[in-house]
């Protein structure tokens, strides 16, 4: 079971708590029984197929969506206190900025708008990437609007960057420039950060904390680093078709069968010895297999969990 104390003792070093979170719509439930607990300062990878509940949980953090159940808190405020507002930013896939503008009249209107504005911090994200600042919004490649909208979040100097497939329209190069500019910017700042993404390899090369959901639920929250070695890729030889009993005794996420060859994701409780062979699975492998298995208990590593039935700790 998951325990429910704060180890650093302060509510506010959690970035986001979720307990009991739900939101229902007419079409039924897009987000249901959510519980977890991201620390402050981690690049968060938020996972799941469409459908999940990834930019419901992101409406619900950025005020945009209110709650049908349960409770929501940044750093340790209700998400629907006023005093929440300055702390956060959001950046949705569609970047909506006004495409007459300027870049300059752009980043102004960020500045007339946010008490606080980084104004050093938004014309360097800009600058760095060669984008002139006379050009209109509307003329710029997409890499380009991805650096003038990620200018507008970090210059409102956020606590929490949350983020909503804010590279999916970027061709690779574009993105792995985007990518390394924003973790720069969030290392340097401190800046807590979630971003959704289908991009499996962009999230192991950015993120060090994890969010995977499945149906509206959580199957997985905490470190990237200990997620994945709570797993093991088991190969063998099937017994009549079936997993070798001694197999039982762990927790299959999930198992494939092809002729007499079994191959399996295991999270061992004990020793895996037997007649079959053991590896180390990717963050990839590991990510694939709970999404193909919604049904595999829910798995927290220590801290990241709020206790409810049917989850354990990596």
């Amino acid at each position: 079971m998951v325990g429910t104390v704060n180890p650093g003792g302060d509510s506010g070093t959690w970035a986001l708590e979720a307990s009991g979170l739900g939101k229902r719509y007419r079409r039924g439930w897009a987000l249901r029984d959510c519980s977890f607990r991201l620390p402050a300062g981690r690049i968060c990878g938020l996972v799941g197929p469409n459908g999940a509940g990834k930019s419901t949980l992101l409406g619900l953090a950025s005020r945009q969506v209110k709650p049908t159940h349960g409770e929501l808190r940044v750093f340790g405020v209700p998400v629907d206190d006023p005093g929440v507002m300055p702390r956060f930013a959001f950046l949705g896939q569609d970047k909506p900025m006004f495409k007459r503008f300027s870049v300059a009249e752009t980043l102004r209107i960020g500045s007339e708008l946010n008490p606080g504005w980084d104004a050093e911090a938004a014309e360097r994200i800009v600058r760095s990437g060669d984008v002139p600042m006379n050009a209109a919004v509307g003329t710029l490649s997409g890499g380009q609007r991805t650096r003038v909208a990620l200018a507008l979040a970090f210059g409102k100097r956020p606590d929490l960057l949350l983020l909503d497939e804010p590279m999916a329209d970027l061709d690779p190069l574009a993105r792995d420039e985007m990518g390394a500019l924003l973790m720069a910017e969030a290392v340097e700042r401190g800046t807590t950060v979630v971003m959704s993404s289908h991009i499996l390899a962009e999230l192991e090369d950015m993120c060090d904390y994890l969010l995977v959901l499945a149906d509206g639920r959580v199957r997985m929250a905490g470190d990237a680093d200990a997620l994945v070695p709570a797993h093991a890729l088991v190969t063998g030889v099937t017994r009549d078709g079936e997993l070798p009993a001694a197999l039982s005794a762990h927790t299959v996420v999930e198992k494939r069968v092809q002729g007499r060859q079994f191959r399996a994701m295991v999270r061992p409780d004990g020793p895996l010895s037997g007649d079959w062979q053991v590896a180390e699975p990717s963050l990839e492998e590991v990510l694939l297999a709970h999404l193909r298995s919604p049904e595999a208990p829910a798995l927290y590593t220590p801290g990241a969990g709020i206790e409810t039935e049917g989850t354990r700790t990596a």
